[in-house]
């Protein structure tokens, strides 16, 4: 068996993540949202750049929470081809970047 580890997010909109992610990130929907009864999403998966990614609505009564602004427990690396061409991308869809595109020893990044 080949083991992966896969990132198990909670976001505070999860239908606006998967639509910003695609949107941004070119991601694609692999597991639609489980709406739970009281209308969050439960669980759903997302592909970028052959990488899955599951996330969920925060359930705080699980100990499940979003991150809050400017604060956040795990952050995704995504390897691209263009790092300038991403940036300008999420920056369209909406996203904040927080440090420009520049050279560093692993090669071009942004956060």
């Amino acid at each position: 068996m080949t083991q992966t580890i896969t990132p198990y997010i909670a976001v505070a909109d999860a239908r606006a993540a998967i639509q910003w992610y695609a949107r941004a990130l070119g991601a694609t929907t692999t597991h639609p949202p489980v709406v739970m009864s009281d209308g969050r999403v439960g669980h759903a998966e997302v592909e970028i750049g052959g990488a899955r990614v599951m996330l969920s609505d925060a359930h705080p009564e699980l100990g499940v929470v979003a991150p809050s602004d400017g604060a956040a427990a795990v952050t995704l690396h995504l390897s691209v081809d263009d790092c300038d061409a991403t940036v300008d991308r999420a920056r369209s869809a909406g996203g904040r970047v927080d440090r420009e595109p520049g050279d560093g020893p692993p090669g071009r990044i942004a956060t």
